[in-house]
């Protein structure tokens, strides 16, 4: 799309909104519908291209993209109007009489910017949100899932006018144009380095936004754990989509007294899960292109594997990856890994891995797997990070009565569930001020006693 094309479909939207179409709760709720009914219908197109795009398995397309929308919409559908209404809250005697409120209001035309890896999850669940706040949308889906964007464009195309939800397809000139326009609100899912670049561009207009970057995640495992289980759902959340998930776990420290045990735990895990030979494992997925696979097959040392190590260029694939004996100064360790590569820390005291990690920029996420509960406390409170789980990995972000958000250079704000409907909107304060009274000592000429009236009055 040429930037003519682009700046008059913003001209539209903006029209749009200031039209007031988009404030009734009840033309948000018929939209929330649309979307549902058309999503539904074309549940198998969106699997064949998540399969396209990334070599996903349908059930993993339903259960980790499909249906978590779902979900979304349907969480949405049920709350949205409790969160457009207004909220009264107590007014100070000092602005007596008067009534206070609290109201949520659209930012008005926003953008939303989504990436590869969950290509129809990311794009549809912050669109849930930012339709439910009541605002009109740009979505701009990634080029590298281009079989997954086409999908999203023709489910928008067939749901809403363009001058309300728009798709933009294209790559990097389609994305420095939008980031160049004055929007209402910018929400951007992708690399910090994009991320930056987002937030210098929208310094320019003053913009909100809302970044969901990555990081390495690390995950800790101590010598409490149940360590079957442990490796069990770890291999589970370490190699879905192939490992390139933003809150998988990148690395992990397993005290050593336990270390042995639970690799050989993993690597069982990893054989029960994915077979023998996972590389011809219709359910395993692939890297999404030859650039991505070509950094990640560069991060393995095939000095430090215990497991896994092939790799084959054709289908994109490489095998879920077990590296041992890892430390800091390895490759593997200076960037996120997005790929399907376990590396294996060991440490003696939780406090040596506290400030290790406390050290390191802000994680996105953040696991542990202990029956410790000092430990686990400790922990929790020591290092700051966007979210995670005790005794699991991943499924935290699942959860539409808890946001997910980053910290730092993980990210800022937060959204799924009410989090979502308030990242898309202003909330306004308002105080409604009576007629019929109008206590006059806050007025010119000051007085002693007036001035302790009026302190006393606002405590």
């Amino acid at each position: 799309m040429q930037e003519t094309e682009i700046k008059a479909l913003l001209a539209g939207q903006r029209k749009y909104f200031r039209s007031k179409r988009t404030l009734p709760v009840d033309f948000r709720i018929k939209a929330l519908i649309r979307l549902q009914k058309c999503i539904k219908s074309h549940e198998r197109e969106i699997c064949a291209a998540l399969k396209q795009d990334l070599g996903k398995s349908a059930t993993e397309s339903y259960m980790c993209e499909v249906g978590l929308a779902l979900t979304e919409l349907g969480y949405m559908l049920k709350h949205v109007k409790k969160f457009a209404a207004k909220r009264h809250v107590a007014t100070s005697f000092a602005n007596f009489a008067a009534s206070s409120f609290v109201k949520a209001s659209p930012y008005g035309t926003v953008l939303i910017v989504s990436p590869w890896n969950y290509p129809f999850l990311l794009t549809i669940d912050p669109l849930i949100d930012a339709i439910a706040a009541g605002n009109t949308v740009v979505l701009k889906p990634s080029a590298y899932s281009p079989a997954t964007s086409e999908v999203i464009r023709k489910i928008v195309s067939q749901c809403f006018p363009k001058e309300y939800v728009a798709c933009v397809l294209g790559g990097r000139s389609e994305n420095a144009c939008l980031f160049a326009q004055k929007f209402d609100m910018i929400f951007f899912t992708g690399s910090q380095s994009v991320g930056k670049e987002v937030l210098k561009q929208a310094a320019d207009h003053l913009t909100p936004v809302t970044l969901e970057l990555g990081g390495k995640s690390p995950c800790i495992v101590d010598e409490t754990a149940n360590l079957k289980l442990a490796a069990r759902r770890i291999v589970w959340g370490k190699f879905l989509n192939c490992g390139q998930t933003c809150v998988a776990p990148d690395y992990f420290y397993v005290q050593e007294s336990v270390r042995e045990k639970f690799v050989e735990l993993v690597k069982k895990e990893i054989v029960k899960q994915f077979g023998s030979d996972p590389l011809h494992n219709e359910s395993y997925g692939k890297i999404i292109n030859q650039k991505h696979f070509a950094r990640v097959s560069g991060l393995i040392d095939q000095s430090k594997v215990v497991h896994g190590g092939k790799v084959d260029a054709t289908s994109l694939k490489i095998e879920p990856t077990v590296m041992d004996h890892v430390i800091w100064e390895d490759k593997i360790m200076q960037e996120e890994i997005f790929g399907p590569i376990l590396p294996i820390l060991s440490f003696h005291d939780i406090t040596e891995v506290i400030k290790t990690i406390s050290e390191k920029e802000k994680p996105l996420a953040l696991y542990i797997f202990s029956t410790d509960k000092e430990a686990v406390r400790n922990i929790m409170d020591s290092i700051s990070f966007g979210g995670g789980c005790i005794n699991d990995v991943v499924v935290h972000l699942a959860s539409t009565e808890m946001g997910f958000g980053g910290v730092g250079e993980s990210g800022m704000g937060e959204y799924h569930g009410k989090a979502g409907f308030e990242a898309f909107s202003h909330k306004k304060s308002i105080l409604d001020k009576k007629n019929w009274i109008d206590i006059p000592f806050r007025n010119q000429p000051y007085s002693n006693l007036a001035a302790k009236l009026f302190h006393t009055m606002l405590r």
